[in-house]
């Protein structure tokens, strides 16, 4: 990853997909100038926190913050996306032919190598990759997996044994919400 400061010549703005983004990104510049258009709320109040003043949150998934800003339309210059060496889904694709976007490596995502707990009732998905872990020690039986969207739950597919939930919103308050609800009856 890159350890030193990046060349912000030319970038119109910041558009992060994860509040990791923000951290490992503001870990390498001072600089807070530029506007931020970030996925979620929950990362734009990473980057508010990081000092960041001009922040917009799309408040959903990645297809959203693509949606923002495809409705601002073009800008004055490239956008920089500052993320994950291997991200979870194609930002620069999904604008490709409506602005110029550049993905900037600055963190990695690291699957720990932990094994689940022998028992567990449920479990909290945040990621596909997560949830491509997690499928790769099943099948289970019985046990709750509560996922932060639909391409999170994704990976684990219907045959894993898991109840599946998928949050609402892309959120954790929804998340949450969704582990204490119960499952309609069919």
């Amino acid at each position: 990853m890159p350890q030193r400061e990046p060349d912000l010549t030319g970038i119109s703005a910041l558009a992060f997909t994860s509040r990791n983004g923000v951290e490992a990104f503001a870990a390498l510049t001072r600089d807070r100038a530029l506007p931020v258009f970030a996925v979620g709320d929950a990362t734009a109040e990473a980057a508010r926190i990081a000092g960041y003043a001009d922040v917009r949150s799309a408040a959903g998934a990645l297809a959203d913050l693509a949606g923002l800003l495809i409705d601002l339309g073009p800008r004055s210059g490239p956008l920089l996306i500052p993320g994950a060496r291997e991200p979870a889904g194609d930002l620069p694709a999904l604008l490709a032919g409506r602005m110029e976007a550049r993905a900037l490596a600055v963190y990695e995502a690291v699957e720990t190598g932990a094994p689940p707990p022998e028992a567990f009732d449920a479990v909290l998905i945040h990621s596909a990759r997560g949830a491509r872990a997690l499928a790769a020690r099943g099948p289970f039986a019985g046990q709750l997996a509560v996922a932060l969207s639909a391409a999170a739950a994704e990976p684990l597919g219907h045959r894993s044994g898991l109840e599946i939930r998928v949050a609402p919103t892309p959120d954790e308050a929804a998340l949450l919400q969704t582990l204490g609800k119960p499952t309609p009856r069919v």
